[in-house]
């Protein structure tokens, strides 16, 4: 292809990007004006980087590979969960209908690296040794700068007993150790319960928050005066998957009154959601919530309501910070972007998004700090390492409990 179609080609594509930002169509041309001429000057800033790549550049760049580097960077640059995926990865994005085996990972990214958010427990991964913060460098021998986090997902699951191997940074390795698991059909295990102090403190521990668990919880907590329950302590580490309605319930449930959480966006009318006291059921016991870096999405939205409203004290480290809501937008070529259009805040205003929550009562999760990557690579960034010994945090959480008054 010649060198100036080349050029075109690229400068469309961003063009074409720019223009979904900015909200720019036929219908709102005079209202996006101002934002038209910043794309413009943009433009002249990309064409002229162009050129030099296209006449200096050591070879001669393959320009479609250079486009889908570019956008997807562009994208990234904005949040982990915005995507741009390539017409071929959009068709497979499309014809992943779910239901696939796997291998217990929650990933996001961090660092330019696909990264453990938490690992479900009993899978295949957590008998592996993944743990939370863990740097997969790559998946199948691929690296997962390069791939998209929408891709990463789909690119973990298989066929029940296919073997996914991916490379792990850890300690004080030149390189990433080669980890292989086999996946399969995770059963996520039912809402685990323990009494303490006499029966008095009900310990309630979801995997997930979906509404199988969310039912599961609330039963339990009905049951609690009959149990001679007392008090209420809800361990939410490493819990990233679920639904933020669900979530939103979960929250009404051990909250009478006030705001839970909002929703919006720069085109995304904001959402209000505020307890309702119908559906409280246990809004005055007794509460303490556990969460650590494994906290993530939904459980950071309940740990977040239950803190600003004063409810529930929070005990552990800051959560990984992850709350927004995407939409997909096709593009021309078959390619599309899956951006995030709106973000979850808590409410004292805090974005879940990367800032998480932050407990009152700080508690390290109890593992080393190890080598993780940098900006250039696996180097020095921290990751977690799992070192037996007294779980402080679950310890600490019990002592806070009991010097409240039933």
């Amino acid at each position: 292809m010649p060198k100036i179609p080349k050029i075109l080609l690229l400068v469309v594509s961003v063009a074409l990007v720019l223009t979904v930002f900015l909200g720019v169509n036929s219908s709102g041309v005079s209202a996006a004006q101002a934002g038209q001429d910043g794309a413009y000057n943009q433009m002249k800033v990309y064409t002229e980087v162009l050129k030099h790549i296209q006449t200096d550049y050591v070879t001669d760049p393959n320009i479609p590979d250079v486009t889908s580097g570019a956008l997807r960077g562009l994208l990234e640059s904005l949040d982990a969960d915005s995507s741009y995926l390539s017409p071929g990865d959009y068709q497979v994005y499309k014809a992943d209908k779910g239901g696939k085996a796997q291998a217990g990972i929650n990933v996001s990214k961090r660092y330019g690296y696909a990264t453990v958010v938490s690992v479900i427990s009993g899978s295949t991964a957590d008998k592996a040794g993944l743990v939370d913060g863990d740097i997969l460098e790559a998946i199948e021998g691929q690296d997962t700068r390069n791939i998209s986090l929408a891709m990463i997902q789909r690119m973990l699951e298989g066929a029940p007993g296919s073997t996914l191997t991916v490379g792990v940074v850890r300690p004080n390795k030149v390189e990433p150790d080669k980890i292989s698991m086999q996946r399969s059909v995770t059963v996520v295990p039912p809402v685990a319960e323990t009494l303490y102090e006499n029966s008095s403190i009900l310990y309630l521990k979801p995997e997930i928050l979906d509404r199988d668990h969310v039912d599961q919880v609330e039963a339990k907590l009905k049951g609690m005066q009959k149990a001679g329950n007392k008090k209420v302590l809800l361990d939410l580490r490493d819990v990233a998957g679920g639904d933020m309605a669900e979530a939103t319930r979960l929250a009404n449930l051990l909250l009478k009154n006030g705001t839970i959480a909002t929703l919006e966006g720069q085109k995304f009318p904001k959402q209000v959601f505020t307890a309702d006291p119908a559906r409280a059921i246990q809004a005055t016991a007794p509460l303490v919530v556990l969460v650590n870096r494994g906290t993530s999405g939904p459980a950071e939205l309940v740990a977040g309501a239950l803190l600003d409203n004063k409810r529930a004290d929070v005990v552990g480290e800051k959560t990984f910070g992850e709350g927004s809501q995407q939409k997909t937008f096709e593009l021309p070529d078959g390619a599309a972007l899956i951006l995030s259009v709106a973000q979850y805040e808590s409410p004292s205003g805090k974005k879940l998004e990367d800032e998480g929550v932050t407990p009152d009562v700080l508690v390290a999760s109890g593992m080393d700090e190890g080598a993780g990557v940098d900006e250039e690579g696996p180097a020095v960034a921290p990751a977690p390492v799992k070192k037996p010994g007294v779980d402080e945090q679950l310890t600490k959480a019990l002592e806070v409990l009991k010097g409240k008054a039933a």
